[in-house]
């Protein structure tokens, strides 16, 4: 009887061996110079927002007096330690004197309203016929082809130069006044029109014009206020403006007004009422330019000043 005999190579074939893998145990990494420590990758800085500090309304007049005040003092100082003598400029003192003077007589309230109310015709001329022409040209390829070239044109020429040519045309009546500040203010009002204008949104106008709006509707509703920023810039430009014409205006031949107050002063040589026409002239500037900031605030709510008009 036979018994079974193993095959060696059977009993030398080993079984599957498991392997299991040995945990790789994580290195400590110390942080190298110029990494931080919280793991950002390096050559990167933490962000640190600026928190801006709300500022009070009486701060921020306070600040924007300064200037107006030190250069006040300068004049006073100067007076008063005879750099400027009354035959160069007069003293501070000297002045509000005349103010009182012109006042009292009736001349300055005549002279201003004068003033005030042939600058505001010129200026809403102006501002009416830039309006409309940088409507048309910003709007439409007719318009564009056939106004902007000629416009842009009389845009470089001054008003000043002018001057004569109103004088031969319209005289020396207010007719010619009022249309030098009209023509003044026209071309500030027209290029910001057109630029506004020009950047509104065509997809949006495309889009108004496929529901069915008209020309005017698109305008007036889509165009004028996409163009907002821009006319109350050119309404900015055009305002001061509107000053700096208004000097050159009065000086033809005129009887009335602020102009005439300093042809007369010349004359006299009474620097005291000259330096009171120049600081009117100036409080008309400012009063305009504060105007524009007002509506500003009112139309544009959401504008701030600048970038950094909340920083400290």
């Amino acid at each position: 009887m036979t018994t079974p005999v193993s095959s060696p190579s059977a009993a030398a074939v080993p079984g599957p061996v498991k392997v299991t893998p040995e945990r790789a145990t994580p290195e400590k990494v110390t942080p190298t110079e110029g990494t931080p420590v919280d793991g950002s990758p390096p050559g990167l800085v933490r962000p640190r927002p600026q928190l801006r500090r709300p500022r009070s309304r009486t701060y921020s007049l306070a600040v924007r007096a300064l200037g107006p005040v030190a250069l006040l003092v300068l004049w006073w100082v100067s007076s008063a330690i005879g750099l400027l003598t009354p035959d160069v400029l007069a003293s501070p003192p000297q002045v509000i004197d005349a103010v009182g003077e012109l006042w009292g007589n009736g001349q300055l309230s005549d002279a201003l309203a004068t003033s005030l109310t042939r600058s505001g015709i010129g200026l809403v001329i102006g501002l009416a016929a830039g309006l409309t022409l940088g409507i048309t040209t910003g709007f439409t390829r007719l318009g564009d082809e056939l106004l902007d070239s000629s416009l842009q044109t009389l845009r470089t020429i001054p008003f000043l130069s002018l001057v004569p040519l109103f004088m031969v045309w319209f005289g020396i009546n207010e007719t010619a006044k009022i249309l030098l500040i009209a023509v003044a203010t026209t071309f500030p009002m027209y290029v910001s029109t057109v630029g506004g204008v020009r950047n509104t949104d065509r997809k949006l106008v495309e889009a108004m014009r496929t529901f069915g709006l008209g020309r005017l509707a698109i305008v007036r509703q889509v165009v004028l206020p996409g163009a907002l920023p821009s006319l109350l810039a050119g309404l900015r430009l055009s305002m001061t403006l509107s000053v700096i014409a208004l000097i050159a205006a009065e000086e033809i031949n005129a009887t009335e007004g602020i102009g005439y107050l300093m042809s007369q002063a010349q004359s006299y040589a009474r620097t005291d009422i000259l330096a009171v026409c120049i600081l009117v002239y100036g409080l008309l500037g400012l009063t305009a330019d504060v105007l524009v900031r007002g509506l500003e605030r009112v139309l544009m709510p959401w504008r701030t000043a600048g970038p950094g008009g909340g920083a400290r």
